[in-house]
C-alpha cells in the first residue's frame, strides 16, 4: 500500500474549516491564482519532421546569437499543441475567474459540448480501412481486453493509496476504467507507422463496448472500494444519450453524403480545434464550480496527483509490452500477429491511453457520490495531457531506432 502522509498539511487550516460550506458553491473571483507551468509534447509530432528533415532550429544562428522565434513558428507551435493548450486553458480560466463557468453550467452548456465532441467523432470516423484489420484480429482481442477488463481490474488497487485529498485518487481510478482515446492513439500509431487500421478498430469497438462495461466496472472497481452504491442504469442511459447517440447522428451523416464526408475530410484540422475547444468547455465548467475547494489544495497535493498519473500511464505501457513479449513467444516465431511490429506497436499506444470525454461524461453523471466533481476531474487533465506526452517521446524513440536499423553504417 502506497500511503500519502497527511501529516503534510495540505489544506490551509482556515479554509479546512469551511470546506463542507463551499462544496458545490460557485465563488467569486478575489484572489490571484498562480498555477503551475506544464510542458506539452505536440499531438502531431512536429519535432519528428523537423529532426527527420534537417531543418534548422529557429532560435540560434551561424554566428551563436540568438533570433527572436518568427510569429509562423509560434502560430505552428499553437496548431499542433493546440489541444493541450485548450485543457491547460481552461483549468486555468476557472481557477482565475469561476464566474462564467458557473454561468455555463446554470444552462447546461457541459450536456451540449459532449454531444457536439462525439458528433463529430462520428463525422471524422473513417470505417473503410477497419477491413485490412482483421487478420490481426488476436491482437484487436488482447488489446480490447486490456482496454475493458485488465487495466479496469488495476483501479481498485489504486483506491487503496491513501492520499489526500480523496478525490484526486479516486479521479485517477475512474480515469483507468475508461475506453481508450478517440483520436490520440491512431495518431501516434500512423506516425509510428503502425497498422492504423487495427488501432481504428480497437478505437471504436472499446468506446462501444465501454457503454455497457464501464458501468459496471465502476460499480465493482470503484462504488465497492469508496463504500458507496453507484447509479448503474441511470449512468448506462446518460452513455448512450450523450455519447452512442451523437456518434450514431455524425457517423450516419458521413455515410449518407458524400459532400458531407469530402467536406469534413478536407477539413481535418478545423475539426480537430473544435473537438479540442469543446472538450476544454468541460473542465473550464467543473473546475470553475468548484474554485474555492480546488484553491484549499497546496501545490504538494497537484504535484504528487500529476506524477501518480504519470507512473499509472508507464504502468500500463510496462504491462502491455510484457503481456505482448510473452504472447509473441507463445505462437510459431515470424508467424504470430504479436511478433509483427506494426500490429504490437498500434496495441501497445491504443489499449495504454485513456479517455478523458467520457471520463468526464461519467463524472457528471454521478452527481458528487464519490466527490467534489472539480477534485476529481482535474488529475485526469493532467493524466490525459501526460500520456499523450510520454508516448510521443516513445515513438520518437521508435522512430529513431527504425532509422538506425534501415540505414545501417
Amino acid at each position: 500500500m502506497v500511503t500519502y502522509h497527511p501529516s503534510l498539511s495540505l489544506l490551509r487550516p482556515s479554509v479546512l474549516t469551511a470546506r463542507a460550506s463551499v462544496i458545490g458553491r460557485c465563488p467569486t473571483p478575489n484572489a490571484f491564482v498562480s498555477t503551475p507551468v506544464v510542458s506539452a509534447v505536440p499531438l502531431r509530432l512536429r519535432p519528428l519532421r523537423a529532426a527527420a528533415g534537417g531543418a534548422a532550429s529557429p532560435v540560434g544562428g551561424d554566428n551563436g546569437g540568438k533570433r527572436a522565434v518568427p510569429p509562423s513558428a509560434l502560430l505552428d507551435f499553437a496548431r499542433s499543441n493546440f489541444l493541450p493548450l485548450a485543457l491547460i486553458s481552461g483549468v486555468i480560466l476557472g481557477l482565475l475567474d469561476p464566474t462564467l463557468g458557473c454561468l455555463a453550467h446554470e444552462y447546461s452548456l457541459s450536456k451540449f459540448s459532449t454531444f457536439g465532441i462525439f458528433v463529430m467523432s462520428g463525422l471524422t470516423l473513417r470505417t473503410k480501412e477497419l477491413g485490412t484489420a482483421l487478420e490481426a484480429w488476436p491482437a484487436g482481442l488482447y488489446g480490447l481486453g486490456s482496454i475493458l477488463l485488465l487495466t479496469p481490474f488495476v483501479s481498485q488497487f489504486i483506491m487503496q493509496v491513501q492520499f489526500f485529498p480523496r478525490e484526486f485518487i479516486t479521479g485517477l481510478a475512474i480515469f483507468c476504467c475508461m475506453p481508450t482515446t478517440l483520436s490520440s492513439g491512431v495518431i501516434l500509431t500512423q506516425l509510428v507507422g503502425g497498422n492504423s487500421a487495427l488501432a481504428l478498430a480497437m478505437t471504436v469497438a472499446s468506446n462501444l463496448l465501454g457503454i455497457i462495461i464501464v458501468p459496471l466496472s465502476l460499480a465493482r472497481y470503484i462504488g465497492t472500494g469508496a463504500g458507496v452504491s453507484l447509479p448503474t442504469e441511470k449512468l448506462f442511459r446518460s452513455l448512450v444519450t450523450r455519447l452512442l447517440i451523437p456518434l450514431i447522428i455524425g457517423k450516419v451523416a458521413r455515410e449518407a453524403s458524400k459532400g458531407i464526408a469530402d467536406f469534413v475530410d478536407r477539413n481535418q484540422q478545423g475539426f480537430s480545434v473544435g473537438n479540442a475547444v469543446l472538450l476544454s468547455l468541460v473542465p473550464w465548467i467543473q473546475i470553475s464550480r468548484s474554485r474555492a475547494l480546488i484553491l484549499s489544495v497546496q501545490v504538494e497535493a497537484f504535484a504528487a496527483a500529476i506524477t501518480v498519473g504519470v507512473l499509472i500511464h508507464l504502468a500500463l505501457l510496462a504491462f502491455n509490452i510484457a503481456m505482448l513479449h510473452i504472447l509473441s513467444r507463445l505462437g510459431k516465431k515470424g508467424d504470430s500477429v504479436f511478433a509483427k511490429k506494426e500490429y504490437t506497436r498500434a496495441v501497445i499506444l491504443v489499449s495504454s491511453q485513456k479517455t478523458l470525454p467520457v471520463m468526464i461524461t461519467v463524472v457528471e453523471q454521478l452527481g458528487g457520490a464519490l466527490g467534489e466533481s472539480g477534485l476529481l476531474v482535474i488529475p485526469c487533465v493532467f493524466a490525459h495531457i501526460n500520456q499523450i506526452i510520454v508516448d510521443s517521446i516513445i515513438v520518437n524513440w521508435w522512430r529513431r531506432r527504425d532509422q538506425q536499423f534501415s540505414n545501417p553504417k
